[in-house]
């Protein structure tokens, strides 16, 4: 159902995303992405490495990190992806918020909800920057 490839949204070190392999259905499950999860009073050793910029929020006082494909989504503000977590399976499970075409790349909201517009936060991190 899901690939990875390169995708042209994507500018980091290494540049990839999901994409559909077959269309997808409006609601249809796409990925469930199993979950590592840590307290967040230990989110400070984890902003050492890579692994900061792909940290989901996972309930209140825990972040995660997401196995399987969960940490390839790339984000958009019109995604065509959502996700909801599922504490009692300890997942994350993505499902196609529209229609999705084969080859298309399949894309979530990295607030969290497909409705909110705030900035994100690495974006906020390179405006701070900018501005010193």
């Amino acid at each position: 159902m899901i690939e990875i490839k390169t995708s042209e949204l994507s500018d980091g070190e290494f540049n990839r995303g999901v994409f559909a392999v077959r269309d997808i259905k409006k609601g249809e499950l796409i990925h469930e992405a199993p979950v590592i999860s840590y307290p967040n009073e230990e989110h400070e050793h984890i902003e050492k490495t890579l692994l900061a910029d792909y940290a989901f929020e996972y309930g209140i006082n825990h972040s995660a990190i997401l196995l399987g494909y969960g940490m390839l989504f790339n984000h958009s503000y019109e995604p065509n992806a959502n996700y909801e977590i599922n504490f009692d399976n300890h997942t994350f499970e993505f499902y196609a918020y529209t229609d999705i075409k084969a080859g298309d790349e399949i894309l979530i909201n990295y607030n969290g909800d497909v409705d909110i517009q705030d900035p994100l936060w690495f974006d906020q991190e390179d405006k701070e920057e900018k501005d010193l």
